[in-house]
């Protein structure tokens, strides 16, 4: 019993050098990151939590984003330089939101699963 529990703890010695020197090279780490990745990618599709902070920033962001565009579309052919000011200033805010909001769907579109929200839109166009 004594050389076959000796075997056993080699074999458990190699195995373990094994993955730790895998674990340590590019193509490792690729593999780990890549399935913890999927993990976290699962939980957070999966998660109220997640979910309802992904569509709160969303509508968030759309509340600001049409503010902004009203107050340009409100003041943009205004006779007053100042007012004229005030439309540029809040168009250049509607398309920071805009953009910011586009990258924020494309990072966070799995979390719907194609099941968005009506009130969510997939896309903020830029105030031209």
């Amino acid at each position: 019993m004594g050389k076959a529990s000796t075997i056993v703890v080699a074999i458990l010695c190699v195995l373990l050098i094994c993955f730790g020197v895998f674990a340590i090279t590019p193509a490792g780490r690729g593999v780990i990151n890549t399935y913890f990745f999927q993990v976290q990618k699962a939980d957070d599709a999966t998660n109220y939590e997640t979910i309802k902070q992904v569509e709160d920033t969303c509508r968030s962001m759309i509340t600001s984003y049409e503010s902004d565009k009203l107050t340009y579309e409100q003041y943009k052919n205004s006779e007053s330089e100042e007012k004229q000011s005030w439309a540029e200033q809040a168009k250049m805010r509607a398309n920071k939101t805009a953009s910011a909001y586009n990258n924020f769907i494309l990072k966070n579109e799995f979390v719907w699963k194609g099941n968005v929200p009506s009130d969510i839109f997939m896309k903020l166009e830029i105030v031209e």
